[in-house]
């Protein structure tokens, strides 16, 4: 006998509760607390039903209220499933000797991420030694297209996939970043050519990165990127980043070759 599950009519068979209880939590993720009315309208769920909701969240902890008791943000348990998550992954410890490696080669600030759709999630970091840095907290996620860690991570992938994960109206994270699709993917297309990729002012002002993709996959979907105030940017310093990045990559395509670690 076959179990049959109620999906209340929601696109590709999904439990309509369920799959808004996570829209919920995404859309605070990405976009910050909220009022029960700002959810609602942010969500384009009616105000009624979000009420149970947001009262059964809040119960089981993956919800908390402000003071006031008004706005909605994330919860306790929403820590505990990340961590797990973090704890969990094989890939993130054969990464930490990476990233200490590069950090005190580099002082500078050092990033992982790994490629989800069209973005990047940044899933560990090493601080700079320095006061000025780059803010990229973990967890935070950004257009693939739009980073040099993520542009490392597709230019791995075939052309066509490239093309798909790049749309046509590009959205700036700053006043710098290209939002020519055709631009984009010739600097993809470059990344693929160099093994490297690198922005500047694109995802912080006056910041420029540096990244390139991880061969714990084929094709990569985890990265490793350098992040440097341009003001330190001299002396040889950017050719001294990038040939430590490149090595770090030959390195370790050397060590795991075409094997997939997952």
């Amino acid at each position: 006998m076959q179990l049959q599950v109620t999906t209340n009519g929601t696109p590709g068979g999904a439990v309509k509760s369920a799959a808004r209880a996570l829209d919920l939590l995404d859309e605070i993720a990405a976009n910050g607390p909220g009022t029960q009315l700002q959810l609602s309208t942010r969500l384009g769920i009616p105000k009624s039903s979000l009420h149970a909701l947001l009262r059964t969240m809040t119960d089981r902890g993956w919800l908390q209220t402000d003071p006031t008791g008004s706005v909605y943000q994330l919860g306790i348990r929403s820590l505990v499933a990340s961590s797990a998550y973090l704890a969990g992954d094989p890939f993130l410890s054969r990464a930490a000797s990476v990233m200490d490696e590069l950090a005190a080669l580099t002082e500078e600030t050092v990033n992982l991420g790994r490629l989800n759709g069209a973005h990047v999630v940044y899933t560990a970091k090493r601080e700079s030694v320095h006061p000025l840095r780059m803010h990229s907290p973990v967890g935070r996620q950004l257009p693939a297209y739009s980073t040099a860690l993520g542009r490392a991570i597709l230019a791995e992938h075939p052309e066509t996939v490239r093309a798909g994960l790049v749309p046509d109206a590009i959205e700036p994270i700053t006043a710098h970043t290209v939002t020519d699709r055709d631009a984009v993917l010739a600097i993809i297309d470059e990344a693929a050519r160099l093994g490297y990729a690198a922005e500047s002012d694109e995802s912080c002002v006056g910041v420029r990165c540096f990244g390139v993709a991880l061969p714990f996959a084929r094709p990569a979907i985890d990265g490793l990127s350098i992040s440097v105030p341009k003001s330190r940017l001299d002396g040889g310093r950017e050719d001294f980043i990038v040939e430590t990045l490149l090595g770090v990559k030959a390195r370790l395509s050397l060590e795991y070759g075409n094997r997939t670690v997952r």
